[in-house]
């Protein structure tokens, strides 16, 4: 896929992976970059970072923000032919906390999964009319082996994984391409949701700068799959072991929580 003088949207491109993607895709030529987010400080800081970026604030958990994302970017930018799916939030959780309501408890959904879906299904009538176009999904190495801290968070991620392939597939005659980027713990704002664990039991954590050089890497090499760092071996423990690696991780966990 070629990133040279696209037209990209990054959703969730204030901080993280999503930011980090603004900063490498600048370096690769893309001729222009629309970064949303749900804050407007953010936004605003981002868009004095990276002057030449085009910033819109939109909710990707609110179907109606996207409709109006979809008519603003399209009329403004009729080029644009890669949509990045990158917002997201990561909680740590206890299932048995009764104080949580209906409408809290599926956060991660509504903006990890649903928002994809929606953006996806929102822009693809747009993107199948560009001569070459890409949608990229970032999900996680959570989506093969799910985190016992991060219950909705992980189950939001496999279902990102499970859209993406099929996706892929109801899409492989068309010009438009599905790439899925499968991050290992990675050091980003999400983290913070763990301040509190020791950071040992979470396993290494990859530098967001070349975690993100190794997925661009990957779309300009037209791979549909990419498992930067210790995703490969999430995928194969998943694949192979799923409930030893489940069991393993909440033990370290536990072992971690009583030092």
């Amino acid at each position: 896929m070629k990133i040279e003088n696209s037209t990209i949207l990054i959703t969730g491109g204030t901080s993280g992976i999503g930011l980090e993607f603004v900063k490498q895709l600048t370096k690769q030529g893309a001729a222009k970059i629309i970064v949303t987010g749900r804050d407007s400080l953010k936004l605003e800081q981002t868009k004095k970072q990276f002057p030449n970026i085009h910033t819109v604030q939109s909710n990707v958990s609110s179907y109606k923000e996207i409709e109006r994302l979809y008519q603003e970017v399209t009329e403004k930018f009729p080029s644009l032919n890669i949509v990045i799916n990158n917002a997201g939030i990561m909680r740590n959780l206890d299932l048995q906390d009764t104080s949580m309501d209906l409408e809290n408890i599926t956060r991660e959904i509504d903006i990890n999964l649903s928002g994809t879906i929606r953006m996806v299904h929102q822009f693809l009538p747009h993107l199948k009319i560009q001569k070459s176009a890409a949608i990229v999904n970032i999900s996680s190495g959570l989506a093969f082996i799910p985190f016992p801290l991060s219950p909705i968070y992980s189950a939001s991620k496999a279902g990102i994984h499970a859209y993406s392939q099929v996706l892929r597939l109801q899409l492989k005659s068309t010009n438009v391409k599905v790439f899925e980027v499968v991050p290992p713990s990675t050091e980003t704002p999400l983290q913070n949701a763990f301040s509190n664990i020791d950071p040992e039991s979470a396993g290494p954590i990859m530098k967001v700068d070349k975690m993100v050089g190794v997925a661009i890497q990957g779309i300009l090499k037209d791979k549909s799959e990419i498992l930067p760092g210790m995703a490969k071996a999430l995928k194969l423990m998943g694949r192979f072991a799923p409930k030893f690696s489940v069991n393993f991780i909440d033990k370290t966990l536990e072992k971690a929580k009583k030092k």
